[in-house]
């Protein structure tokens, strides 16, 4: 009888394919001896690329607001000089500010992780079972059973409208609420299928794709964080160096869209060049090896090194 091969177990970094490698390489153009700030590291699939692209830089900072991740990154990176901050990119952010920090390279990858979604535990997928949580940091004490189970129907309906786009919000709120107590994410994306229907439209999601997800962007926070924090990156950035934002929902994009906007072209309060005047999407060939990549949208800018005058 042949012996069966053992399974091998491989880690995070390992099964989580970063989305637009190249590309970030190509707007971020890495040089040694530059300062180097990822805000959202994840598993280090960018920053061991930018890393691995150039002899030394001069400094790196990986942030992560989930402990997994955090625990990955520090195992990965043990040996290097590499600081690694625990928290979500708004109050990193704001701390780096408050030390004076700046970067040459800054780059943030929005949005949840697949890891958070194939992992039933987090609460994320409404195609596993799982607990009403959601939450990327483990530490905050607000989940998805808040939303799901306690949240009345006018602050519902704005988080389905507002985070999720949900054309159909007011009979979901409504109808979530007559179900209350919903335990588990199964039950959840059942009550919402029921609600609308099995018909998935015209782009094949699932029904409850955007109710998901705007309870998810709710329970993290991720819009407000995006906006307080665009500033504050833009502060971050030294003379000469390059913004690089990847966005997965058109909320993000939209929000980023319009701050570099605001940011640059000719007038003399400017100091921003935008290096992508429309979003850059992934190849057809990544999107074939990561689906992922598909609703990803990067924008890219650069710091002018010397600000116009009147």
């Amino acid at each position: 009888m042949p012996k069966q091969k053992q399974k091998v177990e491989q880690s995070p970094q390992e099964t989580h394919i970063p989305v637009m490698v190249q590309e970030v390489l190509k707007y971020l153009s890495p040089n040694s001896g530059k300062k180097y700030l990822d805000l959202t590291a994840g598993y280090g699939g960018h920053a061991a690329t930018v890393m691995d692209s150039v002899d030394k830089l001069a400094e790196v900072t990986l942030v992560d607001r989930d402990e997994q991740a955090v625990r990955a990154l520090t195992k990965r990176f043990s040996g290097d000089s590499v600081q690694i901050m625990h928290s979500d990119f708004l109050s990193a952010s704001q701390k780096l500010g408050e030390e004076g920090k700046s970067y040459d390279m800054i780059l943030a990858d929005l949005g949840a992780s697949s890891l958070h979604l194939d992992e039933p535990g987090r609460g994320f997928s409404f195609r596993q079972k799982g607990p009403l949580d959601m939450r990327m940091d483990q530490r905050q004490s607000v989940t998805a059973d808040y939303f799901v189970n306690q949240a009345d129907q006018a602050e519902l309906e704005r988080i389905l409208v507002n985070f999720g786009e949900e054309p159909r919000a007011k009979t979901i709120a409504d109808r979530i609420i007559k179900a209350r107590p919903v335990s588990s994410t199964e039950e959840l994306a059942k009550i919402i299928e029921d609600t609308i229907g099995r018909r998935f439209g015209k782009r094949k999601i699932h029904p409850a794709t955007r109710s998901f997800q705007a309870i998810r962007m709710a329970v993290n926070q991720e819009l407000p964080q995006l906006e307080k924090s665009l500033p504050i990156w833009h502060r971050l950035l030294a003379p000469g160096g390059r913004l690089v934002i990847i966005s997965f929902h058109s909320l993000e994009d939209r929000i980023v869209k319009q701050y570099l906007a605001e940011n640059s072209g000719d007038r003399y309060d400017t100091d921003l060049r935008l290096l992508t005047k429309k979003p850059t999407t992934a190849s057809h060939d990544e999107i074939v090896l990561n689906p992922r990549a598909r609703s990803a949208k990067l924008r890219a800018a650069a710091k002018i090194k010397t600000k116009r005058k009147d």
